[in-house]
This record gives C-alpha cells, structure tokens and sequence, in this order.
C-alpha cells in the first residue's frame, strides 16, 4: 500500500520544501486542500507550482471544490497542470459544504451535486478536443493523459459515493477506519453496478502530526480552527495520531481494508515532520 503525505496550509512559502523532502522518502503523493473563504493557497495554482520542483511524486487535489469555478477555465487549468506534471496529477474533487465559500463564489449551495455532475461531462469532453459548442471552438491545452487526469471523489453521502463510481477511478475516504468500511463497500457496490473494469482505487485520508509538544500543540490549534465551522472541531482534533504507533496501527487497518493509499494530513507547519513519517513508514 502506498503513502502520501498531506501538505500544511498555514505557510505556502514552506511547501517545495515539504515536497522536495517528501519526494526524497517513501511516500506517493503530495496532497493539498481547496477552500475559498479561508486563509489557505489556491491548490491548482499551488501543484502547479510544486511539480516544477518535483519530478517524482504524485500531485493531487484533496478535495477541489469544482462548484465554486467556471467550468471551462476549470477544464483549462486542470488540463494545464496534467501538461506541467504529465502523468503525476490526480483531480480529486467534492462539492464542498460551506455556505460562504458559495457566496463567495456566486453559486448556488443547494444544487452544487448537480453543478459537479455537469461540469465532469463538460470537461470530460474538453479534455477529449470537442468542441465547446457548436459556436464555439475547442478549449486547450489537450492534457497529458488522455481523456484527462484520473479523478477522485471525496463525500460522505451515497450522492457523492455514487459518482466516484459513474465518473471516477475512485474515492477519497476522511474516514477513521472504524466507519470507513460501509463507504468502502458502497463504493465497491456502485462500481460493480456500473460494470465498470476491475475495482475502484480507495485512498484514505487521516491526520497526523509528529515531534515535539509545540509541533503537535500548533497542528491541533490549526486543525480545530479549520473545522471551526462544523462544530465538530473537538472531536475531529481528537483523532489525530501523533505517535508513531498510532501511525503504524492506522495504517495496517486501512491495509487490511483494501485501501490502496493512506494520505497522512498534516497541519503543523514543522518540515521536518516529513522525515519523521519517513522514519515510521519507511
């Protein structure tokens, strides 16, 4: 099973060292979050940035926030970064939850599952070279992998399980491991029904901090501030490892689930928390 490592948000200036470390080590991926009303980096912009600073690892979005943008600039960009790290980038994507990051944008909070379902199709044929539309001509450039980057999906309700099924090569599980199998099998389930080939690609998320009391004590306080707005702060704070064994129990669990990859968010902004996970993963 392979390991990922999701990348800080507090300080953009400290991410190619993040990557460059983690492309060093054992892990796969590099992950980063999308959020609009909030004091973190564009992640299409901020990939884009890193994969000319790597040349290894794996860059995905965790979850992008499709309903938030323009679909055709979206398709654009997305097809941009498959160019700039070809074969390297992983869309994933969600609908989001949150009503001012909707305002923000301009879009509609209550059909944002049905926007997302649009925009896969609209971009599915961009990327293919169609045409806009009659009128309008194609939107390039043509990505890297054709067809596009594979895609994700992150959610919680059958919605959101079913379209990682219909649309994508898999799913995006924030899930502890102790209620992550019925969305496994969910998922598995829709993608038997849709006939589709072989079985989706499961990637797990949880949080992690490693070192010291004022790596970890930084991270929580990052960490409860981010999920403020749910009300489940506390709770979500709570369940993140910071030891080693912790790290180690987690991922054997989520390996004898079936999950093809663990991505282990991290908030501190602590570098050198890349070489820890290296020394307990590797």
């Amino acid at each position: 099973m392979r390991v990922g490592i999701g990348l800080p948000i507090a300080d953009p200036q400290l991410l190619v060292e993040w990557a460059t470390r983690a492309e060093t080590g054992p892990f796969a991926t590099l992950g980063l979050l999308d959020r609009l009303v909030y004091d973190n980096p564009e992640p299409l912009v901020t990939l884009a940035h890193l994969a000319g600073a790597t040349e290894r690892i794996r860059l995905q979005t965790e979850v992008l926030i499709a309903p938030l943008r323009e679909t055709a600039l979206l398709a654009k960009q997305v097809a941009t970064l498959d160019r700039l790290a070809p074969g390297r980038f992983t869309l994933g994507l969600g609908v989001g939850g949150r009503a001012d990051d909707h305002e923000a944008s301009g879009t509609e909070l209550r059909t944002r599952g049905k926007r997302l379902d649009e925009q896969i199709a609209t971009m599915r044929r961009l990327w293919s070279g169609d045409s806009y539309t009659d009128s309008c001509g194609a939107i390039g450039p043509r990505p890297h992998t054709p067809g596009g980057p594979e895609l994700l999906f992150g959610g919680f309700q059958p919605a959101a399980l079913e379209r990682a099924a219909r649309w994508g090569g898999g799913f995006l599980a924030a899930a502890a491991p102790s209620w992550a199998p019925r969305l496994f099998d969910t998922v598995r389930r829709y993608w038997q029904e849709y006939g589709r080939p072989g079985t989706p690609r499961i990637v797990a998320q949880v949080n992690a901090a490693l070192g010291p009391d004022s790596v970890i004590d930084e991270a929580r306080s990052a960490m409860a501030a981010y999920y403020d707005f749910s009300g489940r702060a506390d709770f979500m704070v709570e369940g993140m490892l910071t030891t080693p064994d912790r790290i180690r129990t987690v991922t054997k669990q989520f390996a004898d689930l079936g999950a093809d990859e663990v991505i282990f968010y991290c908030y501190g902004r602590d570098p050198e928390q890349v070489d820890r996970l290296a020394d307990v993963l590797g």
